[in-house]
């Protein structure tokens, strides 16, 4: 109708009166095929001309991550969430959307990512930590599928597990099984690239969304995550409540820790194939280390990534540590001797100071600490200071951290 009036509109008036009656018929019937396509096209885009660019009301703007962001439009009910940094060295371009379609609402015409209707109820977790956040918002129950029920700790999803389905690895990913269960999103995530499901999933018609928490150096943007989650599981009110009270807590016990008359100086890891990486000075551990009341010993490297270190290098910050941390699979000082012997003589294991996150770890391989450590930060928070200022925390429980002997 729009069109046909704007037609009228701008020709002469004399000019359709001088029309002859075929020439006037088939001027109208012109009009009426443009109109009603015009419809069509409309009401296939969206209707209503609902536009992507409509979605730029921040609903949620994350304090602490940098990897998300939550946006609405004007009265509407819809959201887009976008991961701006999908996997490890992504650029703005490679940022994804996921558009949350709520109601009647028209989708966007022009909208180039993935459509999940209402809210995720049948969820794949590509990692465990997609469980513990889906758990922490009381949504486990909709895990239907995960890679590696072997490596999955949660109780709850090990409860019944022979009705969730395995769907293995990416790379082997059985995707036969992955349509049976009638998944309605899948959480990914990528290490150095697009995860390798992107293309299949789309051809399967099956939506999913970038989960990037192991991206956030902070360890409050880690836990910051939650919320991006209880919006696909449409709990954005219960989400945020989540998610505002550890801050709270973390913030009480750093206050605790900066307590402490001194700061033990603590080392990290053991070499991974060929290379010992030591993180940043503004990493995920070394802010927790900070955090905890520790001096973080490989000062060196201030970039925003790790680098390796010499064997010899590794032996000279260990032999200067008082406390060695995160060493690698290692479940006793014997067995880290047998990879490293010639750190028996070092400071932290001749005191009796080498601990690792293995406390509520399983023979079948599945930690709890690379499930549930990354929305709990306080609790891995505690554990540091446990270790490193016992008499400032005397009744409190460890969670993830166990001491070597």
């Amino acid at each position: 109708m729009l069109l046909s009036q704007s037609l009228f509109e701008t020709m002469p008036i004399m000019r359709v009166f001088r029309l002859s009656r075929v020439s006037t018929l088939r001027f109208f019937a012109g009009v009426c095929i443009v109109a009603m396509l015009s419809l069509l096209v409309g009401a296939c885009a969206g209707g209503n001309g609902a536009e992507v660019e409509d979605y730029q009301e921040a609903i949620y703007q994350p304090e602490y991550a940098v990897g998300f962001e939550i946006l609405g439009a004007d009265g509407r009910q819809s959201a887009v969430i976008v991961t701006k940094a999908p996997w490890q060295g992504a650029d703005s371009l490679a940022a994804t959307r996921l558009f949350v379609h709520r109601g009647d609402e028209p989708l966007p015409a022009n909208f180039r990512g993935q459509v999940l209707e209402g809210e995720a109820r049948r969820i794949v977790c590509m990692s465990a930590s997609h469980v513990a956040m889906l758990d922490a918002l009381g949504a486990v129950d909709r895990v239907v599928g995960v890679s590696g029920i072997n490596l999955v700790c949660n109780a709850k999803v090990q409860a019944r597990r022979d009705s969730i389905a395995d769907v293995g690895y990416d790379g082997n990913i059985d995707y036969e099984r992955l349509v049976s269960i009638g998944a309605d999103l899948v959480l990914l995530y990528g290490v150095n690239g697009a995860s390798g499901m992107e293309g299949k999933l789309r051809e399967l018609g099956i939506s999913f969304m970038y989960v990037g928490e192991y991206l956030e150096e902070s360890p409050l943007g880690k836990a910051e995550w939650l919320v991006a989650l209880s919006e696909v599981v449409g709990k954005r009110t219960d989400g945020k409540a989540v998610f505002d009270a550890i801050p709270q807590r973390y913030d009480h016990l750093k206050a605790i820790a900066t307590t402490a008359t001194e700061r033990p100086r603590v080392m990290i890891n053991t070499p991974y194939g060929d290379s010992w990486v030591m993180a940043s000075t503004d990493s995920y551990v070394a802010r927790l280390i900070r955090d905890a009341g520790g001096d973080y010993i490989y000062k060196e490297n201030t970039s925003r990534q790790s680098l390796p270190v010499s064997m010899e290098q590794a032996y000279q910050l260990t032999s200067s540590a008082d406390v060695w941390l995160n060493v690698g699979q290692t479940t006793s000082l014997a067995e880290l001797l047998r990879l490293l012997p010639k750190f028996a003589g070092t400071k932290p294991v001749v005191s009796g100071q080498v601990w690792n996150t293995i406390l509520r770890a399983t023979p079948s391989g599945a930690n709890e600490y690379w499930e549930s450590a990354s929305i709990h930060p306080d609790l891995v928070l505690q554990d540091l200071i446990l270790i490193f200022h016992p008499d400032l925390l005397p009744s409190a429980p460890f969670t993830y951290y166990k001491n070597l002997q």
